[in-house]
């Protein structure tokens, strides 16, 4: 290369390396978009506080019931959720190619990846087996009060167990979280059905059995839209006028009595609500249930009973759902088992919780603060904090140089200290910290070994209180 050449690069590149320096300084100038993704949210310290508080009583119900804990990636692969055509959890999935041409999908539920977990598992799974998760899910969704396009959700499921005894335990589970948050049976209630009932009415109808799946997506919006566009939609997916009406008649069904006259007092769906709702009684939850034969939930995959958790007041969407899924094993390739489970998500609830006025109101806190009051002390003042914190202590170490007492004790009343240690030159000539109880105001002078054998006896006691 000659040398003119060589020179010419040069200015190229430096000219090259002199743009992207003008347009970096240009943009930094320029602040980014501080929302998050359209449908998607932040938790500042506060939201993590109510979602941890939300999340907590998810796992002591579920632990309280005997469930054990899984959880599942957040990518699978799409196939995992592609099902039958029409439904819409399909056209709302946050789907994309890899790196590797692999199709994946963030999950937009939870139930398929328990499933995917079940069949890897086998026969070495013992059943029955209870599990629960809380997983994010993501759905590209139009939005409304309590509908985002991600969301925590809250699941519980039973694995090989026939018979309603397993849907009666997961609405007891639900139930339990309700009474522990505050919700009573006048806030909220539950809608039972059972899919095999609209199986009975489409088979007398004469409705081709294949066209279940498509008919269950239009009946579960029979709530949301006019009678004449459900109609409409019916005819869409091929039930002819008649038979359409049949359905519509059916679904206006309002008590078990009835239903066993359309349908018989022995047809296998009316004989399991009715197994169902005497278990409610043994529960004490009866006065959560409701029949309701329009409920059948719009995922393809659900083969008998299902339930739906909805406002009183008609404000806010459906609050939880779920019902039993004896097929899904089979229709992901493996060998059918009895199935059931329930989704719960965190938006919803946390709307219902706030119009109550049932939040609590948590603050960040602390058990203790420490303040070095001279800087030479700082060492000192860590040492200390970090003794507190080995002892099971929640403790705030003040970073900052030059705080003084009155900026300790309003920080100290914003973060809910219980006592503040304070660490000053007087007293650590001899040997002593000073020690301000925050709830009493009382204060003591005394050694740090005295501090931590106080603290050791408060705990003893109170464990054995």
């Amino acid at each position: 290369m000659c040398r003119s050449t060589a020179k010419a690069g040069e200015a190229e590149k430096q000219g090259r390396k002199s743009a992207s320096t003008s347009h970096q300084t240009s943009s930094s100038r320029e602040l980014i978009d501080t929302s998050p993704p359209r449908g998607t949210r932040d938790f500042d310290p506060q939201d993590m506080r109510l979602r941890s508080w939300l999340f907590g009583h998810w796992e002591v119900v579920s632990r309280q019931c005997g469930f054990e804990q899984v959880d599942f990636p957040v990518v699978e692969n799409e196939e995992l959720f592609v099902r039958k055509a029409g439904e819409e959890i399909t056209s709302q999935l946050y789907n994309f190619e890899d790196k590797g041409q692999r199709r994946l999908a963030l999950r937009p539920e939870l139930t398929p990846s328990l499933a995917r977990l079940v069949l890897k598992k086998a026969k070495s799974l013992p059943l029955p087996a209870k599990w629960w998760t809380i997983g994010q899910c993501w759905r590209y969704e139009r939005m409304t009060r309590g509908r985002r396009r991600e969301h925590y959700q809250w699941n519980c499921d039973i694995i090989g167990l026939e018979g309603v005894a397993a849907e009666a335990e997961l609405l007891a589970a639900i139930t339990l979280f309700f009474q522990r948050v505050g919700i009573t049976p006048a806030d909220v209630g539950i809608k039972v059905n059972s899919r095999k009932s609209l199986q009975a009415v489409l088979t007398q109808a004469g409705v081709p059995e294949d066209s279940f799946a498509a008919v269950c997506v239009v009946v579960d919006k029979i709530e949301k839209l006019p009678r004449e566009k459900v109609l409409e939609e019916l005819a869409g997916v091929g039930v002819a006028d008649t038979a359409a009406e049949k359905i519509m008649a059916a679904m206006g069904t309002r008590s078990l009595d009835d239903l066993a006259q359309l349908l018989g007092s022995d047809n296998e769906a009316v004989s399991d609500l009715r197994r169902l709702f005497q278990l409610a009684e043994a529960y004490g939850m009866a006065d959560w249930l409701a029949f309701d034969a329009s409920v059948v939930r719009g995922l393809s995959y659900y083969t008998g009973i299902v339930f739906e958790g909805f406002d009183k007041q008609g404000v806010l969407r459906a609050i939880c759902g779920g019902g039993r899924y004896d097929g899904l094993l089979g229709a992901l390739g493996g060998e059918n088992q009895p199935m059931c489970g329930f989704g719960f998500g965190d938006a919803v609830i946390m709307e219902l919780l706030q119009d109550r006025g049932l939040l609590p109101d948590l603050g960040h806190e602390v058990d203790d603060l420490v303040l070095a009051l001279d800087e030479d002390l700082r060492p000192q003042a860590s040492g200390i904090a970090q003794q507190l914190r080995k002892k099971g202590r929640r403790v705030d170490l003040v970073l900052e140089g030059g705080r003084r007492m009155k900026w300790a004790f309003k920080h100290a009343e914003r973060i809910n200290a219980q006592q503040l240690v304070l660490v000053g030159q007087e007293e650590w000539a001899e040997g002593k910290v000073r020690v301000k109880n925050l709830g009493t105001r009382e204060q003591e002078d005394m050694s740090v070994e005295a501090l931590i054998h106080s603290l050791t006896l408060s705990k003893l006691t109170a464990t054995a209180s």
